[in-house]
């Protein structure tokens, strides 16, 4: 099983999800802050020390702050990629017009107002859309479509990204990254659909 770690910035804002090596590393050089969760969640066993004999062994929690991380300049700020991928999981895999869920390849992305028409792939544009509707929607608006949306798209904060890309999210990763997101967002049934995953 691959595992992810959350890396935060040293100031403890999430930062991206990094692999168990990429930890390993950063404990290597001696550059993680600190860290949550339990201490022995992965351990990396090296070569044999000549004098003593001894193994190395260096361990890392799920959860890392990395030094030298800053989190308050432009990246932090940046609008998250858009993906499919992420989309559907923002949208909790509905449609956004007919509400019912369907399994990702049969979801696709419909731009609210069409591209054709000036609209823009970006997050606050776009829905998660089943087959049916986005064709029977095509290129027209929704008014012409006589359509109307269930929900109102939104961008995504760094920590609903993190969740929207997260994998299997361990419970201690969850119960971190919860505390950055609005209480209203959907990204808190995301989390609880994947810690049951887990």
């Amino acid at each position: 099983m691959k595992h992810q770690i959350l890396k935060l910035d040293q100031a403890g804002q999430p930062f991206d999800w990094i692999s168990a090596e990429d930890a390993i590393t950063y404990h290597a050089k001696g550059l993680v802050a600190w860290q949550l969760g339990d201490i022995d969640h992965l351990a990396f066993r090296g070569g044999d020390n000549r004098v003593t004999g001894e193994q190395s062994r260096i361990v890392t929690a799920p959860i890392i702050a990395v030094k030298g991380e800053r989190g308050s300049g432009k990246r932090a700020n940046r609008v998250p990629t858009l993906s499919n991928r992420e989309l559907f999981a923002r949208d909790r895999w509905t449609c956004g017009y007919c509400g019912k869920m369907f399994h990702e390849s049969k979801l696709t992305r419909d731009h609210i107002m069409p591209v054709s028409r000036g609209g823009l792939d970006v997050w606050t544009n776009v829905i998660t859309a089943c087959e049916h509707d986005n064709h029977k929607k095509d290129d027209k608006t929704l008014e012409e479509a006589g359509m109307e949306l269930l929900f109102v798209p939104y961008t995504p904060n760094r920590a609903e990204h993190l969740i929207l890309r997260g994998r299997k999210i361990l419970p201690v990763q969850a119960e971190y990254l919860a505390q950055f997101i609005p209480e209203s967002s959907r990204a808190h049934q995301v989390l609880t659909e994947l810690t049951n995953l887990h």
